[in-house]
């Protein structure tokens, strides 16, 4: 898992610096069974398990906290730290879940981008490799650009944005990987839609040099020089000191041997 990162530390630090009152007392194992409690010792034992690292319990005792008393000014602070809580103990749906509530209730509170940042985080941190399917890096990629739209002036938004060239590096590369599999069944056509998607979504990652060599391979393919010497063009003029330009050069050079020197 990734590391959790800075921004996702302010709230716990807040939540050390919030005043609590009191200690709960026999304290047993079924600390979220229902036991009315005034909400200072309520919140404390959720701080407590907190600091102890005891993450799934710390969220089930900040429910609790909205719980018995949902109108208290404790209630809102236990939601968000409930989701907070979750996301470190990696319950990544349901810290979602929590988050988005808050947001449900609190549209207009101060820490909404931070709870739009939560929920962001947990579908990233639940990106896989390209060889399976990347539905939750869709779903991350949502959430970072609802909360750059929503918040761009916002603590949140500049990691939001190192996070979306991330993603888009991984989008590209299942892309690629589509496509490089397409290639290599000869479904020629079905790899240029691969690769021409690369390089007209994607084309600020590092997968765009190779998709413009591949390109040039699939049209070349196809019988379609005319569009193998324009890839070849621009993978020239944008990325000439690559591998991917050798050896695309060298493919118009073989194959389109009167193909115009820019291209070849």
């Amino acid at each position: 898992m990734l590391k959790p990162s800075r921004p996702l530390l302010v709230l716990l630090t807040l939540a050390v610096a919030l005043p609590v009152a009191g200690c709960a007392r026999n304290r047993t194992k079924a600390d979220t069974a229902y036991v009315a409690r005034d909400v200072n010792t309520l919140y404390a034992l959720a701080k407590s398990r907190l600091d102890r690292r005891d993450y799934q319990q710390a969220a089930k005792i900040f429910d609790e906290v909205e719980r018995q008393h949902p109108y208290s000014v404790w209630a809102r602070r236990a939601q968000l730290m409930s989701a907070f809580s979750y996301y470190m103990g990696e319950q990544y749906p349901d810290a979602v879940s929590s988050a988005q509530r808050f947001l449900t209730i609190h549209p207009g509170n101060k820490d909404a981008p931070y709870a739009n940042y939560l929920i962001a985080m947990s579908y990233y941190n639940q990106i896989s490799d390209v060889t399976r399917d990347q539905k939750i890096t869709g779903q991350s990629k949502d959430a970072f650009e609802e909360l750059i739209r929503r918040y761009p002036e916002s603590r949140y938004a500049a990691d939001a944005r190192l996070k979306l060239d991330l993603i888009n590096d991984q989008l590209a590369g299942k892309e690629m990987e589509v496509g490089r599999y397409y290639q290599r069944s000869g479904n020629w056509l079905a790899s240029v839609n691969r690769f021409r998607e690369v390089v007209d979504k994607y084309q600020t990652t590092t997968h765009a040099p190779e998709a413009l060599m591949r390109l040039t391979e699939s049209y070349l393919a196809l019988g379609i020089p005319d569009e193998a010497v324009k890839s070849a063009a621009v993978l020239g003029r944008n990325y000439p000191g690559t591998v991917w330009y050798e050896r695309a050069y060298a493919l118009i050079r073989k194959h389109v041997p009167n193909a115009p020197q820019s291209a070849a």
